[in-house]
């Protein structure tokens, strides 16, 4: 049988002949492939988890881990509907919502499991990130662990806030795959899915240090192994602005979008990404941007709650203001106004742009937060932001005329840009753009600092199409048999995010598509199975990952 190149950018035709079976394979293990293995064992299925990174977790185990929970079905259907502008089908929205109305039990149900395990209070996190009906349904739920349970030992290469609750999630979900006997594999990458000549997919090829394996999935295959974040030449094709850094992962380069076109899917929401602006690191092969400190949300219908100070603000590479530093959801949609394309010079006025703070902010809290799971690389920002002005990722000047020489402006643009700002702040009243009075704050006191900052993904929303089910569909809309997705892969999510809406989609898509799977009848041909191959196996242990 002739066999296509070893790249998830192409499938294989079966030849019969495969060197170990399971039911269901899961391609990814973040929240949402955990979610939707434990799923598909609870309800019969013998599971396996493909992970092709040395560590578990992806990018789930970078966020906050708390579960966008909702009162109401309908309240957060509107809100789904308003936010997504026309670019998701209602059936799939009603799905997510009905979800998000289930999703706290659920998470109480994998907590029931651990002993030690509880759910953390969330009484201040109410309501959507924006007043479109059914704002007010929205809250969170998340998972604290005891302090028993040394997750930084257990999960020493990620890096994230010691409020985050995202490694006790992992934790708690890792147990319970644990209890119900899924095979996990970590550094195992899926390369390509096998299909039948009636493009029923039939299992996937993965690659090991003794060569590519054949490995049936009787049942189906889930692909939960992320977006394009670290694929360069993905986000030079679908977005705009140029460059976009990446702020949390390597392991997500598009591969589950290349598997899916390659057996014919339909695509999403390419455009799309969850974002902000970041600096960059001085060692040109540190792989990730360190993004800028992550301030709270704010509800343009409570505006006054936005009460944080925001010691910078941003300026292009003229020296002016062009956007509302902190929007709503700084996190999400602050890049966005970074992608300018000057027509005439068919370049990016605005990236890199300039963060731009003075003594006092330098002293007010780190600037940065950096989130990353990676078994090589990590930055800690430090407290008064002095190891990063040693860097140079912050650079000092004693006067505004001297900070305008050094990034490039003519010194009167650049004192107008500031003097107009502390005007706004001592009338309370960004009149330009609108800022929160309580995050505006005078630049006033040298020495004055600056930093590029560049537009920057923390996860993708597009990917390919998928129904209620979460059966991943070709260009007809026709279900691709066999084929699921679940997590960030091809989100729902198209116009505008949702915080903690990403994780929550991880729990109810996982559960959808591993219950969905495990549904099916195993496809009727014999498998053959290679099995003097299977003892090349070597299961790693949950301690070694």
């Amino acid at each position: 049988m002739k066999r296509e190149a070893s790249h998830p950018g192409h499938a294989e035709l079966d030849n019969g002949v495969f060197d170990e079976s399971y039911d269901v394979i899961v391609v990814g293990y973040g929240f949402g492939g955990g979610i939707a293995a434990i799923e598909a064992a609870r309800n019969g299925a013998r599971v396996l988890i493909c992970e092709k990174m040395p560590q578990p977790g992806g990018i789930s185990i970078c966020s906050g881990g708390a579960v966008r929970c909702a009162g109401n079905a309908d309240d957060a259907f509107s809100y789904l509907k308003a936010t997504n502008a026309g670019t998701t089908p209602d059936d799939v929205l009603r799905v997510l919502a009905e979800g998000m109305v289930s999703a706290e039990s659920y998470v109480k149900w994998l907590v029931s499991s651990v002993p030690g395990a509880t759910l953390k209070p969330m009484a201040d996190k109410k309501g959507g990130n924006y007043p479109f009906p059914g704002w007010q349904t929205f809250y969170s739920a998340q998972v604290q662990a005891p302090s028993a349970i040394d997750l930084d030992a257990m999960f020493p290469n990620v890096r994230t806030k010691p409020s985050s609750g995202a490694p006790a999630m992992f934790w708690v979900i890792d147990s319970n795959l644990r209890r119900l006997g899924v095979d996990v594999r970590v550094h195992t990458p899926v390369k390509r899915l096998i299909r039948s000549a009636a493009n029923e997919i039939l299992g996937i090829v993965t690659g090991t240090t003794r060569g590519d394996r054949r490995i049936a999935a009787r049942q189906a295959v889930v692909l939960a192994c992320g977006g394009f974040e670290a694929n360069e030449e993905m986000k030079r094709r679908y977005w705009e602005g140029k460059p976009v850094l990446t702020a949390s992962t390597r392991g997500n380069t598009g591969d589950g979008v290349h598997m899916a076109q390659a057996v014919g899917a339909d695509l999403w929401h390419m455009w799309h990404f969850h974002g902000c602006y970041a600096f960059k690191h001085p060692d040109p092969n540190f792989p990730f941007a360190l993004r800028v400190k992550r301030l709270p949300d704010w509800n343009p219908a409570k505006k006054g709650e936005a009460d944080v100070k925001m010691v910078w603000i941003i300026v292009d590479r003229n020296g002016r203001r062009y956007m509302n530093e902190s929007p709503p959801y700084c996190q999400d949609t602050a890049h966005r106004q970074m992608h300018l394309v000057d027509t005439e010079t068919m370049s990016y006025p605005r990236n890199p742009s300039y963060l731009i703070t003075d003594e006092r902010g330098r002293t007010t809290y780190p600037i940065g937060d950096i989130r990353t799971n990676d078994h090589e690389h990590s930055y800690q920002w430090s407290d008064d932001n002095r190891k990063e002005i040693e860097l140079g990722i912050l650079k000092q000047a004693a006067t505004l005329e001297q900070l305008a020489e050094m990034i490039g402006v003519h010194a009167s643009a650049l004192s107008a840009t500031i003097d107009r700002w502390n005007a706004h702040c001592d009338q309370a009243c960004d009149v330009d753009f609108g800022r929160p009075i309580g995050t505006m704050m005078r630049i006033d006191t040298p020495p004055y600092y600056y930093g590029e900052v560049y537009p920057t993904v923390s996860n993708t929303q597009g990917g390919p199409v998928h129904n209620p089910k979460q059966q991943i569909v070709d260009t007809t809309n026709a279900p691709i048999a066999r084929l699921y997705a679940a997590g960030e892969l091809g989100s729902s999510f198209g116009h505008l995010y949702l915080s903690g809406g990403n994780i929550a989609e991880c729990f109810v898509t996982g559960w959808i598509a591993g219950r969905e799977a495990a549904a099916l009848e195993p496809w009727s041909a014999e498998v053959q199975e290679l099995q003097s191959a299977r003892s090349e196996i070597r299961m790693e242990p949950i301690e070694s990952r």
